[in-house]
């Protein structure tokens, strides 16, 4: 079975996971969390924001909340923000909507974990690939993600 780019990118950074694959195609958000016996505030999103032209950030974000555009905008110090379309998510990214998590990119990208996030021990992340996701401890994440900034960006 083929191993998804993410978890790739945590063995060489030698952070331990696990992979999760779904018997049954995802249709939902709290579909998935049900079939990796998580709570849905385990499942973290990971969502992509043009900044400027060329330029993006990805938020990190657990379970269903709503990243706040006037938080962003605030934190990032800028007026226009918006969310990058399927197109630059896949440029970027390397990854299609709905299997991107914050390792592998093909383009670097700050990444700003928000708070919930943090608030669990253990999260599921996508793994680049469809129905797959990667479970780990979000302080491995974290430590992972040696640039990233943990923030409030929900409400």
């Amino acid at each position: 079975m083929e191993t998804p780019p993410v978890s790739i990118a945590l063995e060489q950074l030698g952070v331990p996971h696990t992979v999760f694959r779904h018997e049954n195609p995802v249709h939902s958000f709290e579909q998935a969390a049900s079939d990796r016996g998580q709570r849905a505030s385990q499942v973290v999103r990971s969502i992509l924001f043009r900044i400027a032209e060329d330029e993006f950030i990805m938020a990190l974000v657990a379970g269903p909340a709503q990243v706040s555009w006037k938080i962003l905008r605030k934190h990032l110090g800028k007026s226009r923000v918006s969310m990058a379309t399927e197109d630059e998510v896949l440029a970027v990214t390397g990854y299609r909507i709905g299997t991107v998590g914050p390792f592998g990119l093909l383009n670097q990208v700050k990444v700003l974990i928000d708070s919930s996030v943090m608030l669990e021990e253990e999260i599921s992340i996508g793994s680049g690939m469809r129905n797959t996701a990667v479970i780990l401890k979000s302080a491995d994440l974290h430590h992972a993600l040696k640039d990233s900034e943990i923030v409030s960006l929900t409400e």
